[in-house]
């Protein structure tokens, strides 16, 4: 009776082992698919200039280089790790609390300390492009520009890829559809008063033209203005012109952006701008010098908070 017993006992103990691992085994597989499938349908992979990052939906660490992703990022309410603090616009400022790892500055990061956070994801634009190889080695880098002669295109694609990165498309198509609205408007206001517009920006006594195309060249392309010279070199830095072509050019409205503002130079633009030559133009006697947000339109751009604030700041030069 003992030994049947504990032959009874053994074959029991077999049968419930080879359940139980059987089980497991399945629960392995199950736990394995499901894992697969999660980290599939959280990773995307996007393509840019510079090639092709495989990015994690919703990245929690997250270092930004251009101040137009971060104040969209602000606007939609995400939380980012790092950001360079060495020159921040004045309307983004609470991002220099120490709560923030800095990262360097604008041409010069701080790779240190990016490779210290282990982020996520890194966003980065123009003024880092040739650094490009650097922040993929340690990080899923994504470049984002806008394209100055398809201003709103780029815009709108570059905002559209943020909304689907962190789950805010509803939000951001709900923004670009009121900046729409309002970049309509002004458009039609702009192009009726058929005033002839110059951009300028003055930097530490120097001044540069931008027309049709070029980095400002929205005022002219999107906003309505027409050009007091339509043949403007389009380049980076703009066309460098003298006081006397703006007097000859006399455009009936002189926009001027301030670099020396943005990045803390010593001479102001209005106290090289506005010399005996230039007084002698319609812009001056008409009161229609307009000085430009420097932060909004040298440091930033093409985010949802700086392109609603340009369009606020041109309408308001009507």
């Amino acid at each position: 009776m003992k030994k049947w017993s504990l032959l009874g006992f053994i074959f029991t103990m077999i049968f419930v082992l080879a359940a139980c691992g059987g089980t497991s085994k399945e629960e392995g597989k199950s736990k394995t698919a499901s894992s697969s499938k999660t980290d599939t349908e959280e990773k995307m992979t996007i393509k840019h200039q510079y090639g092709e990052a495989v990015v994690k939906k919703n990245p929690k660490k997250v270092i930004v280089f251009d101040f137009g992703v971060l104040d969209t990022l602000d606007e939609l309410g995400i939380d980012v790790t790092g950001v360079p603090q060495a020159t921040i616009p004045s309307y983004l400022k609470k991002y220099a609390d120490k709560k923030y790892t800095n990262v360097g500055s604008l041409k010069e990061p701080d790779f240190e300390a990016i490779h210290a956070l282990k982020p996520d994801v890194i966003i980065i634009s123009a003024r880092q492009a040739e650094l490009y190889d650097q922040f993929a080695e340690i990080a899923p880098t994504v470049f984002l520009s806008i394209d100055y002669t398809k201003y709103m295109d780029s815009f709108e694609k570059n905002m559209n890829l943020i909304g689907k990165i962190f789950d805010k498309e509803d939000k951001v198509a709900s923004e670009l559809k009121d900046i729409e609205a309002n970049v309509k408007e002004l458009h039609s206001k702009a192009s009726s008063l058929n005033e002839k517009a110059l951009i300028v920006l003055a930097n530490e006594g120097k001044v540069s033209a931008y027309g049709p195309s070029s980095r400002f060249g929205l005022i002219h392309d999107v906003f309505g203005f027409g050009a007091a010279d339509k043949n403007i070199e389009v380049s980076t830095h703009g066309q460098s012109i003298t006081f006397e072509y703006i007097k000859e050019k006399n455009p009936d409205v002189l926009f001027v952006i301030d670099r020396a503002t943005a990045v803390g130079g010593e001479v102001g633009a209005k106290e090289i701008v506005e010399n005996e030559l230039v007084k002698k133009t319609s812009a001056y006697q008409n009161k229609k010098i307009i000085y430009l947000d420097a932060d909004t339109w040298y440091l930033s751009g093409g985010g949802l908070k700086s392109v609603k604030a340009m369009t606020k700041e041109i309408e308001a030069a009507l």
